[in-house]
Order: structure tokens, then C-alpha cells, then sequence
């Protein structure tokens, strides 16, 4: 959500991968791929802002954080960054999500944003459960 280098992001992108790969996933497995090559993500993710009130996110503690950290200037991406995620997950039509603690709140959002959108337009969307990891 905070701007970066072109070059920067462009190298992140390559160290991400190569760390990922390194981790053991087979691409002979697995798809892998730049999700921002995606654009159903972004429409998706349109879409479900659309049926998201703001008041809904201004709630979450995230966002609360963030904005102080940022002198209270967060910007509408910070703020509209749950329903990207929400976006990721409901896309592919996720059963059930690997989440840490800190983001069971922006699964709760997208369970609410997938009744929501089943409730309005016919089942669509299955609600994703989380899956906590156990340390």
C-alpha cells in the first residue's frame, strides 16, 4: 500500500519467487504466478468494494494502525487492501485459508463479503474457513 521504486518492486517480485522456489515448491506442482498479471483480481476486487461499506473498514484494527502510524494520513489503498484480499480468496473460490492471527479479521471480511454477495445474487462464493496455524 506505500508507493515503491519501479526497479525495487520489479526485484522484489524476483526474490520473492526465487525464496518461494527455494522453499521447496515444485512448479511442475504447482502453479506459480504474478498475481498482478491477473486482472480479475482487480475487478474482483472492484466489485466487492462496491458491496463494502466503509464504516465496515474503518472498524478494523489494521487500518487503525496503520493510519496512526502514517500520521494519519492513510491512503484509500490501505483502507481498501482487506477487499483485495478478500478478492484473492473468493477468486478461487477458497474453502478454507492458512491465516496467522493477525489476519483472521480480514478473513472474517471476506466470509461477510461472500454471504453477502451469495445473499444478494444467488450462491456463488463458498465461505472460506480459516486455518490457524499452530505454534
Amino acid at each position: 500500500t506505500m508507493p515503491k521504486e519501479p526497479a525495487v518492486l520489479r526485484q522484489n517480485i524476483l526474490d520473492t519467487t526465487a525464496a518461494v522456489l527455494a522453499c521447496g515448491i515444485d512448479p511442475k506442482k504447482c502453479f506459480l504466478f504474478r498475481q498482478s498479471l491477473v486482472p480479475e483480481h482487480a475487478e474482483l476486487a472492484w466489485i466487492l468494494g462496491c458491496l463494502t461499506n466503509v464504516p465496515r473498514l474503518l472498524r478494523l484494527p489494521q487500518w487503525k494502525m496503520k493510519r496512526t502510524s502514517q500520521n494519519n494520513e492513510g491512503t484509500v489503498g490501505l483502507l481498501t487492501y482487506p477487499v483485495l484480499q478478500a478478492a484473492d480468496i473468493l477468486l478461487y473460490k477458497s474453502t478454507h485459508v492458512p491465516v496467522g492471527e493477525d489476519q483472521v479479521l480480514h478473513l472474517e471480511l471476506a466470509q461477510d463479503i461472500a454471504q453477502h454477495f451469495n445473499k444478494k445474487y444467488g450462491e456463488f462464493f463458498p465461505v472460506p474457513k480459516a486455518i490457524l496455524s499452530e505454534l
